[in-house]
């Protein structure tokens, strides 16, 4: 997000804030640098401004105040590969081609002493985005 769009996303939240006493807004970044859930400061009008009821969050930081569950994005990725399995199965094989990154990915989740294809798969492309992420850390 450049810091125009950062600018008026904050002006945004601030308003919302301003019209609704019982809120607060959440900034939720899918691929975070690391979990997270902080008070988001930003830069308007070459101000450093922050709220503590505006929040950048990461998702499973998001999914764990929705839930009420510390690992429930942990537990909906877990789940993922064999829906994708699934899915994959039911389509043409030439959709799915044959390519040096699945290779890579293999690789990245023996490392993590994980034995079935599909999870080891499913676990080295979590780790690559969600390393730090409550769940994936174990």
């Amino acid at each position: 997000m450049n810091s125009a769009s950062a600018s008026k996303t904050f002006i945004k939240m601030q308003n919302q804030l301003l019209t609704d006493d019982d809120c607060a807004c959440f900034l939720v970044e899918a691929i975070a640098q690391r979990s997270q859930n902080v008070k988001w400061e930003t830069t308007v009008d070459k101000r450093k401004v922050g709220h503590k009821l505006i929040r950048r969050v990461s998702l499973d930081k998001f999914y764990a105040l929705v839930t009420g569950q510390d690992d429930a994005f942990y537990q909906m990725c877990m789940v993922l590969p064999d829906i994708i399995q699934k899915a994959v199965s039911e389509l043409d094989s030439s959709i799915v081609p044959h390519d040096t990154a699945m290779d890579e990915l293999l690789d990245l989740a023996k490392l993590r002493n994980i034995d079935d294809e599909n999870l080891a798969v499913a676990m080295a492309v979590y780790m690559l985005g969600f390393g730090s992420y409550a769940g994936f850390s174990n």
